[in-house]
């Protein structure tokens, strides 16, 4: 068994919508020119293979002992329609070959975005697969595009399938697992998964995000499901700023006894890299996010026999992506669990230790 499976695929880097192709349909397109005209600055699609690539460098240039890479696979239309309706998944696969706004929240695809997105949401099944066959404690699917604002008839917010949901349905309908979670800690709230598990008391889901009106604008407190699913979904908005001590009192004092209750068979996570100061919405460090991973493999441990699996979501200045998926990497691969410090306090006492000689009597 791996201590971590990375899982990989380089046809996820066929997803490279350009702005200045003509998209269809036309009113779409007019729109969104409309609106990008207004822009003080160009813009460029921010989900862009880039960033893949910046964590491929990354692992190469510092590897981690005990990371092992794998390729991903395609999803099956079977695998897709368990969280996406057969109508929704008939439109996607028309635009195969085509360039296409889907949304006016700038969701698009290229000529190979339609076969990026099947791999993305395979390879996401294919790292629960390795962990619930025990090939490895854990697993990270190195994917895009990302999937958490995809709902099961609209895609949004540079999502075209939801992936953590097409994975979480696989482990429950075809892998024997009764109990999923799902841990969202992208700094921009998970709504397609929401929507998705709303009413599903089988699915837990945990999202930590900034609050409202923070794109997309959903995840309120008060928004915890319906039916037998109520109660099931719980949502954590936080202010801009918020960082490791908000997200990690978040995880021990809401996550911990909720999991508790909960007692899943499996946890998945949703890693979006944003929430690093880097991208400008919140402030969690490196080291926050190796501590989060920390966290999260005791859970696994105490309820689900370790298992454990990462899905990459957002993370969009290319530094912080890297570094981020890095942190989580090492951690799984059995490093040590960093201590995150409060930004700026160890460096306040280097300098008064620098400085303290000054100020005493001669």
């Amino acid at each position: 068994m791996h201590n971590v499976i990375a899982f990989y695929d380089d046809r996820v880097l066929a997803h490279e919508p350009n702005i200045d192709a003509d998209f269809l349909p036309d009113r779409i397109d007019k729109r969104i020119r409309q609106l990008l005209s207004g822009l003080s600055l160009p813009w460029k699609y921010p989900e862009h293979p880039g960033r893949l690539v910046a964590i491929q460098q990354l692992l190469e240039t510092n590897p981690i002992e005990g990371l092992c890479i794998e390729g991903g696979k395609v999803a099956t239309h079977e695998q897709l329609a368990r969280v996406h309706t057969t109508s929704y998944l008939s439109d996607i696969f028309s635009l195969r070959g085509k360039n296409a706004w889907l949304d006016v929240d700038t969701t698009a695809v290229s000529p190979g975005s339609v076969e990026a997105a099947e791999v993305a949401a395979g390879t996401a099944i294919a790292a629960v697969e390795s962990v619930i066959e025990k090939r490895a404690k854990s697993s990270f699917a190195l994917i895009r595009p990302p999937g958490h604002h995809a709902e099961p008839v609209r895609a949004r917010g540079f999502c075209l399938f939801n992936n953590v949901a097409v994975a979480a349905a696989h482990a429950r309908s075809a892998l024997g697992m009764e109990r999923v979670l799902i841990v969202d800690w992208d700094a921009h709230h998970g709504n397609g998964t929401q929507d998705i598990f709303w009413a599903d008391p089988d699915v837990m889901f945990f999202d930590i995000h900034r609050a409202a009106p923070f794109y997309p604008g959903s995840g309120h407190l008060e928004e915890v499901g319906a039916g037998l699913g109520e109660g099931t979904t719980i949502n954590v908005p936080l202010p801009a700023g918020a960082g490791d001590e908000a997200y990690l009192k978040a995880f021990r004092e809401i996550l911990a006894p909720a999991t508790d209750w909960f007692k899943p068979d499996i946890i998945l996570v949703s890693a979006g890299f944003d929430p690093h100061w880097h991208d400008l919405a919140l402030n969690v460090s490196y080291e926050g996010f190796g501590a989060l991973t920390g966290f999260l493999q005791r859970l696994a441990e105490q309820y689900c026999e370790g298992r454990l699996v990462f899905v990459l979501e957002g993370g969009y200045n290319l530094e912080s992506l890297a570094r981020g998926t890095r942190a989580v990497l090492s951690v799984l691969a059995g490093n040590s669990v960093p201590e995150p410090d409060t930004c700026g306090i160890a460096e306040v006492e280097a300098a008064a230790k620098f400085h303290l000689n000054a100020f005493q009597a001669q």
